[in-house]
């Protein structure tokens, strides 16, 4: 029998995945894609994946964690990786991986969510106002 290498805690507007195990390998990976696949199939588009264990991670890691910052910015949400320990966050930005967010602690990771969710509100009211040719007819007298 295997014990579990995560632990989930979801709430309204974020999942926190606690990566239990030291390793983030080829023998592993797949158990995060999964959490990952879960959660998304559970709606949830910001996740938080904390590494504060993990003190090794191979190219199997990088991509697994690769496709679920795809699948979180694909859906306007956020992917964030905690982690202090300078040879995984070192590995995550060697591998220039697009739109990934690095944080210290879970907490820093909840307010990069947030933020992300307000910026996205914001533009969400900004386009309300423009056309399909970008043009801002706010300000257009009745006449037009």
């Amino acid at each position: 029998m295997s014990t579990k290498i995560y632990q989930l805690e979801q709430n309204e507007s974020y999942a926190l995945i606690e990566w239990l195990g030291e390793e983030l390998v080829q023998e592993n990976y797949e158990e995060l894609e999964l959490a990952v696949r879960l959660l998304f199939k559970k709606e949830y588009t910001n996740m938080i994946l904390n590494l504060a264990k993990v003190q090794n991670m191979d190219g199997f890691g990088v991509s697994a964690i690769r496709k679920a910052t795809k699948i979180c910015t694909n859906e306007l949400g956020l992917f964030v990786v905690v982690s202090k320990v300078d040879e995984i966050v070192d590995r995550l930005d060697q591998a220039k991986i697009e739109n990934l967010t690095i944080m210290n602690t879970n907490q820093e990771g909840v307010d990069a969510i947030y933020l992300n969710d307000l910026e996205n509100d914001f533009e969400d009211e900004s386009d309300a106002n423009t056309d399909e040719y970008g043009i801002d007819g706010s300000d257009l007298g009745e006449d037009y």
